[in-house]
C-alpha cells in the first residue's frame, strides 16, 4: 500500500511540474507580444529562451520511455531530477548554437516591435 501511495504522489508532483512549465511557456510567450522587449539584446535573449524551452520539450519526450537501472540509481529521485537534467541539456544545446529557432524568433520579435 505504501508503494502505491508513493507512486501516486510522485505522479502528482510530475504532473504539477509539467503544468507549471506549460504555464511558464504561455506567460513568457504572452510577454513577447505585449511590448516588454525593448532592445535587440532582449529580443535575442527571448529567442534563446524560447529555443531552450522548445528543445526541453523535445528532449523530455525522447527520455520519457527510458527505464532506469535500479542497480546504478533509478528510483523516485532520478525520476524527479530527470526533468532538471533535460532542461540543462536544452540550455546547453542553445548556448552551443541550437537549431536556428532562436534566430527566427528574434527576427520575428524585432519585426513585431518595429510595427
Amino acid at each position: 500500500m505504501m508503494i502505491d501511495s508513493t507512486s501516486a504522489l510522485m505522479a502528482q508532483a510530475q504532473a504539477s511540474a509539467q503544468y507549471g512549465a506549460q504555464n511558464n511557456v504561455t506567460s513568457r510567450a504572452s510577454q513577447l507580444t505585449d511590448g516588454h522587449i525593448k532592445t535587440e539584446a532582449q529580443a535575442r535573449k527571448a529567442g534563446e529562451e524560447f529555443e531552450s524551452m522548445f528543445l526541453g520539450q523535445m528532449l523530455s519526450h525522447m527520455f520519457a520511455g527510458i527505464e532506469t537501472n535500479e542497480m546504478f540509481g533509478g528510483g523516485h529521485g532520478e525520476t524527479m531530477m530527470r526533468s532538471l537534467l533535460v532542461d540543462e541539456y536544452a540550455k546547453e544545446m542553445t548556448r552551443a548554437g541550437g537549431i536556428g529557432i532562436a534566430d527566427a524568433v528574434t527576427r520575428e520579435i524585432l519585426k513585431v516591435q518595429e510595427g
